[in-house]
Order: C-alpha cells, then structure tokens, then sequence
C-alpha cells in the first residue's frame, strides 16, 4: 500500500438536485477558471443517479470571523492582512472576468487552524460571467447587509457589487458591527442606497484615516467612481501596514464581534436566489443526522475487523472513492476494497481503535446526506508498538429501499487501512 496522500483533493460536497444540473454546471465551469491561494479550489465534479458533487479542497479552520473572537490579540493590522487576503482573491475573480455576489463573512474561510492560516473565499454558488467591465442587470443576488445600491435599484451591476461587499466586511473587521443594519429590512435598503453610514465616537477614534479613507471609496455609490480591486491592493493601509496601520490590540472589537456572530447565527440570512443546505454540526443534531453518524460507525466498525461482508451491505456496489491508496485517482467498484480487506484487514489480529472527531452532517432532502469528520486511528505496529494516525474523511450517502448507503467516499491524510 502506498503511504502517498491526496490532501489537496476535497473533503466537502455540495450537493444538488437533477433541476439545479445548469446551476452547478456554471459554477464548476467558473471554479475550474479559478486557482489562487485565497479561493477554495475545485478539484472534481461528478455526476450519480440525479446526484451532483463538486469536490473542493479541505478547508478545517473554520469562518474566518470566528477565528478573530478566539484570538488573544487584534489589531487594524490584523484587519488589514486579512482585507488584503479577502481584495487578492476578488481581484484573482475580477481578471477572470467573474463577479462573486455573495461575499459576505460565511464566505471567508481559513485553510487550517494553524496560526496565520490563509483566508479562502469560498462558495461561487452565485458568481456570473462577466465581459471585462459590462454593466447589467443580471437578477437581484446576494444577502441583504452586503448589496450594493445599484443592486437594490435593479440598475445594471457587474465587479464593484464585490468591492462594496468588501467595504461592509473591512468596516465590520475593524469595530465589530456592519455599517448599515435595521431590522426592518425596507430601512435597512434605504440605508444602503442612500450610503448613510458613518464611524461613530469612541470605537472609530483609534481607527487611522487610511483605514476609514479605504472604506470611503469602498463604499462609494456610484460604481463607476468606486475604487476596483486592483487599485485597493495598491492603497497605503494594505500594501504598507506596517508603518501604516495600528497594532494597538482592539478588544471592543473582538467583543463587538462575539455579539455579530451570534446574532448572524441565531437569524440566517437570505439569500435571494440560492437554495440552502442544512448543516448540522454535533449537538441538536435532527434525527437523520444521527442515523448517518451511526451507520457511519457501523462501517468503519466493519472496516476495523475486516469483515468485507458487512461492509458490502452499507456500500453501493458502484461505490466511487479518492484515498491515498488509489493515488490520487478516482476508483470505483468494490474489487478496490476487497483487496485489502482480503490481504490486509481479515488478516490482522492486533486491536484497532477508531475515534470520529467533529462530525458534520449536511442533509439533502430525505434521500441523500454527506458527513465530513476527521478519523483518528489507535492500531498496533508489526514491532507490537502502539500507533496513531490521522485522516480527514467524508462520506456521501443515499437512502434505498429505507436504507442507507455510501456512494462516494473521499479520505485525505494517513491511509484508511493502517499499515501493520
């Protein structure tokens, strides 16, 4: 078996259903135009009895706002690494004449929970393709707090809806709240045609001019006069924060934050034209949910003690997989399995011990669900010494007949089957 992986292939799914097939066809067609270190990459799409996948790098370190409320120091700096991350990959976006839509803070990602893990803008569920600047009206998109006013005037729009959206999201960076907000969404909309926001005392005290002077052609209504990507990237307060921006640590901020990320995710936004994916972490989980953790168990139970028999029953027999035994490539069938069920699995007697760590359930309907988890292995070596070993995994699945099966798995890290 080789110990090669395949980290860089994915280990989340999007899944949707036969009449969203033109939908997803666009955005798998603007995926694949885009590679940058800042953008959530797609490796794979597939296609399975009226199922499609997009397969996209892992990305574990979970929303970027979250990270920043767990931090022990904040500062405008830090502000600005991360706006300068955020303005890299619209500008990546914008050369290649695509517009996001959506960008909002469920969109920004970090690769790892490693420290100074890079941003990833994620999710092109709304993104179009655009001819270099034109200007039109491609449909009312995105979620509320983020438009731009020529969006809620049903005027024609295309690549600075991005940098308004970028506008709201550095304001938020820097004081912990949006500059326009009403629960009233009419009120809220007036707000954001009019352009009315401004840096209140005493939280924009501390903050430079140059942060405030970026925001302010950001968030300039009249698209034309709005300041593009390329030109943000090349403003004092991104491309020198070191002699430019603050380092002073921004403790309201953080606390302003905590309060904003809560409120985002007691009331889910709405997007106008996207449809949603029910995503249940552990804990509340609906009943669906623990059925997929357990059934989940039950075959890595049967993986463990090389019963090829019972892992046969909760697989399809088309079963498609990526792991680091197949090399990167994607296998499909149970001959695969089998072989190292029959010269590996059945044939070790020393104790296996799998924990699943964090697992997250995306339902889909009633006939279909994805689990993303990180499996941790306990296993005995051929010196008889106690082993660990670590992979990232997810595992599609579809209801049959009442029953659940796995149709498509995908492991990046340690192989699944530990070498004895």
């Amino acid at each position: 078996m080789a110990t090669t992986t395949c980290t860089r292939f994915t280990d989340e799914y999007q899944l949707y259903e036969e009449l969203d097939h033109q939908k997803l066809e666009r955005e798998a067609r603007i995926c694949r135009l885009l590679k940058h270190h800042n953008i959530v990459r797609l490796h794979d799409s597939i296609s399975e009895e009226g199922f499609h996948y997009l397969l996209f790098d892992l990305v574990t370190g979970g929303e970027l706002f979250e990270d920043i409320v767990a931090r022990e120091y904040y500062s405008e700096a830090d502000a600005s690494h991360c706006i300068h991350q955020i303005i890299d990959s619209v500008h990546h976006i914008h050369q290649h004449d695509i517009v996001h839509r959506d960008l909002k803070p469920e969109n920004l990602l970090l690769a790892s929970k490693c420290k100074n893990a890079a941003v990833k803008l994620a999710d092109f569920g709304l993104a179009i393709e655009v001819q270099g600047d034109q200007q039109a009206w491609f449909g009312f998109a995105g979620t509320p707090g983020y438009l731009s006013p020529e969006v809620l005037r049903k005027e024609a729009y295309g690549k600075p809806v991005d940098i308004w959206a970028c506008g709201v999201i550095l304001y938020i960076l820097l004081v912990g709240y949006p500059p326009f907000w009403d629960e009233d969404q009419h009120k809220l909309y007036q707000q954001i045609k009019a352009g009315a926001y401004d840096f209140p005392s005493p939280e924009w005290d501390t903050v430079t001019p140059e942060a405030k002077n970026l925001i302010n052609q950001m968030l300039t209504i009249n698209p034309a006069k709005r300041i593009t990507a390329q030109e943000a990237l090349k403003h004092p307060w991104v491309c020198q924060r070191s002699t430019v921006a603050s380092m002073m640590h921004r403790q309201e901020t953080v606390e302003c934050l905590k309060k904003f990320n809560a409120r985002r995710k007691l009331k889910p936004q709405t997007n106008s034209t996207k449809n949603s994916i029910v995503t249940s972490p552990k804990g509340n989980l609906p009943s669906p949910a623990l059925e997929i953790i357990k059934i989940t168990e039950q075959l890595i139970e049967a993986i463990n003690n090389g019963d090829f028999e019972a892992y046969a029953k909760i697989c399809d027999h088309g079963l498609t997989c990526f792991e680091p035994e197949a090399l990167g490539n994607l296998v499909e069938g149970m001959d695969f399995h089998r072989f190292y069920f029959e010269n590996l699995l059945s044939k070790n007697s020393k104790p296996i011990h799998t924990t699943i760590l964090n697992p997250h359930v995306h339902l889909i309907g009633e006939e279909a669900a994805c689990i993303a988890y990180i499996r941790l292995t306990q296993y005995v070596d051929g010196q008889g010494r106690p082993r660990s070993s670590q992979s990232e995994e997810t595992r599609v699945w579809h209801r049959r007949d009442s029953k659940w099966q796995n149709v498509h798995f995908h492991c990046s890290g340690a192989p699944a089957a530990p070498l004895q």
